[in-house]
């Protein structure tokens, strides 16, 4: 079965100044802006959605009861009837929900055996809109997404079994898994209370979004010149410098990266040339 790791989305305080964010230093695009739908959108404070041509960002609005940062990715499969098949069958307690309409790429959201969300939806399907059904080649584009979990030998098999996703080859010594559709990563790290020792407690979830990109010079050179242009841009500060540089240490062991910042919502994001 075919499967692409091809959506992450992001809840939000200021979901317009975040979008355009990736859009300004990653390249990211919508498929219609400006136009009646995504205005309604805004208007409604639900969303945009944007793409590197594979991946699709959607950032929602943030809403009551809604926890702000990385909420969860999704996966396009080309045989959905499997998908529910091999979990009825090997994971008989993880549950599947139709959602509703309007979500751009969202035909059903599920969960792994440690509750982490993602949604899943086929080509065809009606909630495969807006940048979901459009693609393009572009330098700076999503190239992992890091799952950090209590047992990741366990979440990994889980992934495998459903997806046929490829796990990559690591150092034995790495005590992370990685799930590829080929293009782009699912990370699955452990997660320990005492990683955070020295820094703020972080539950186990999502922990950043890594981008590969043409060259970490140009785009520190960029960030910069955004930021000097439009303050708004900065990334939010920890008040504490020696839990900071933790945090940013913590984020840094991700094999991938070179260069770790934050966006304006404070979402993490590794880069790599």
């Amino acid at each position: 079965m075919l499967a692409r790791i091809q959506h992450v989305a992001i809840v939000s305080e200021n979901f317009v100044r975040e979008t355009k964010f990736y859009e300004s230093l990653f390249g990211m695009k919508r498929s219609k802006p400006g136009s009646d739908q995504e205005a309604k959108a805004i208007q409604m404070n639900y969303g945009l959605s944007i793409s590197d041509g594979y991946v699709g960002m959607t950032v929602i609005g943030r809403k009551p009861g809604y926890p702000a940062g990385l909420h969860h990715f999704g996966i396009d499969v080309d045989d959905m009837d499997t998908v529910f098949a091999r979990i009825k069958e090997r994971y008989p307690a993880i549950k599947i929900l139709k959602r509703p309409s309007n979500r751009p790429f969202a035909s059903f959201g599920a969960h792994d055996p440690e509750g982490n969300i993602f949604d899943l939806t086929q080509e065809g399907m009606e909630n495969k809109t807006d940048v979901y059904v459009v693609g393009w080649q572009q330098e700076r584009r999503i190239n992992h997404i890091k799952l950090r979990v209590l047992h990741p030998a366990i979440i990994a098999r889980f992934y495998l079994d459903l997806f046929d996703l490829r796990e990559e080859e690591k150092a034995l010594e790495d005590p992370n898994f990685y799930l590829t559709d080929g293009r782009v990563t699912l990370i699955i790290a452990p997660w320990d209370i005492t990683d955070y020792s020295g820094a703020g407690l972080e539950r186990s979830g999502l922990e950043h979004i890594g981008f590969e990109v043409e060259s970490v010079d140009a785009v520190k050179k960029d960030l910069v010149a955004l930021r000097e242009s439009d303050p708004t841009m900065s990334e939010r500060t920890i008040s504490v410098q020696s839990e900071a540089e933790h945090r940013v240490r913590l984020i840094a062991t991700c094999r991938h990266g070179r260069y770790q910042l934050s966006d304006p919502d404070g979402v993490f994001i590794d880069v790599s040339e």
